[in-house]
């Protein structure tokens, strides 16, 4: 068993077997507990699946890259309690939301104690601008406001994109792909190896959601809730080493802050085009309705795959972008990245426009 934690140390990408394996194995498990308790969601007129399907995949999820990390990276696991804690309270939150729907103030509440444990008490948040807007260094006041904001953010832009088949866990897939690797170019091995064991998680879940028939499962916001929370995690971190980087200079990313709004820039320029519309109507941003990019791609003609894959394609070309400004000024790589967002969703929009008129 040493010999297998010190290979994974030298080689963290091996983790997502590890936890993909594990997920694998509780997953029947999973679905079974589900549909005796009743843990299921049966369709409705916001939904287009048929029959009851469980939507628990959240806790498979949690099992796997729980169980994975406690075994391949116990040390790390004993040092970060209070990030455990707010894991545990995120995925509660989450659990409970799916049974019985809980209202969004005290969903909000739950998300801004689990963003406590995380922030305040593990100290893991924001500290620097990396020069937007002339700034640099903050306040441990704007430090901890800023980073309650972005948890909050980046948290609920992933728990409303979870629209369709595949799309949150194969988004976070690819955000857990790239901090894995740069966690380890950088030699960061205890978060590569987070990285890489969610990434083993989200897969299985993934094969389950987009391929299964009668096995089908859903995510459940305790499932986007608790990829949410690790993505700020890595996040947060990726941000802070890139500050003042002990690590070999080629790896090093100026504008950290602007690379990870390209990274997550579907879920983030959509969540801000939808609270925009939703409000411009006069109506809650919190209000659900058929207006995010994955709907707009619905009514185009594509299939819940055929979505999926669009926007994880559209991701990578965002990722390549972030990549070729990683040393740009960070207000200007966020212009560029808002512009081009902007420009895709307005041909989107024209395409959805004719298709309607054209019955």
């Amino acid at each position: 068993m040493h010999r297998i934690i010190s290979l994974i140390h030298i080689y963290p990408f091996i983790a997502s077997l590890g936890s993909f394996l594990i997920g694998w194995v509780f997953m029947p498990k999973v679905i079974e507990i589900a549909k005796k308790r009743n843990f299921v969601v049966k369709p409705n007129k916001r939904t287009s699946h048929q029959g009851a399907v469980p939507n628990i995949g959240g806790i498979d999820i949690f099992i796997s890259f729980f169980l994975t990390v406690f075994i391949f990276s116990f040390q790390a696991v004993s040092q970060v309690q209070f990030i455990i804690l707010g894991v545990f309270i995120i995925l509660i939150v989450g659990f409970v939301d799916d049974l019985i729907d809980i209202k969004p103030k005290w969903k909000l509440i739950g998300e801004i104690l689990s963003a406590f444990f995380l922030i305040v008490l593990a100290d893991v948040k924001l500290t620097n601008f990396h020069g937007f807007m002339g700034v640099y260094h903050v306040s441990m006041e704007m430090s901890y406001f800023v980073s309650f904001f972005v948890f909050l953010v980046i948290i609920n832009a992933l728990n409303l994109i979870d629209g369709v088949d595949g799309l949150a866990s194969g988004l976070g897939g690819l955000y857990c792909l790239f901090f894995g690797w740069y966690f380890y170019l950088t030699n960061h091995i205890e978060l590569s190896i987070s990285a890489f064991s969610m990434l083993g998680s989200l897969a299985v879940f993934f094969i389950y959601n987009v391929f299964g028939s009668k096995r089908k499962i859903f995510m459940g916001d305790s499932g986007s809730l608790l990829l949410g929370f690790l993505i700020t995690l890595f996040v947060f971190q990726f941000c802070e080493m890139n500050i003042n980087p002990s690590f070999d200079q080629q790896y090093y990313i100026s504008a950290a802050p602007a690379f990870s709004i390209c990274l997550l820039s579907i879920p983030l320029f959509d969540t801000l085009r939808v609270f925009i519309t939703r409000i411009k109507k006069g109506v809650t941003p919190f209000r659900p309705d058929k207006n995010h990019i994955h709907h707009l791609l619905l009514k185009v003609g594509l299939k819940h795959k055929q979505v999926t894959f669009v926007l994880l394609a559209v991701t990578i070309v965002f990722v390549g972008l972030g990549i070729m400004g990683r040393n740009w000024w960070n207000g200007f790589l966020i212009v560029v990245a808002l512009a081009l967002a902007s420009i895709l969703t307005l041909i989107l929009w024209r395409i959805v426009d004719f298709k309607n008129s054209s019955k």
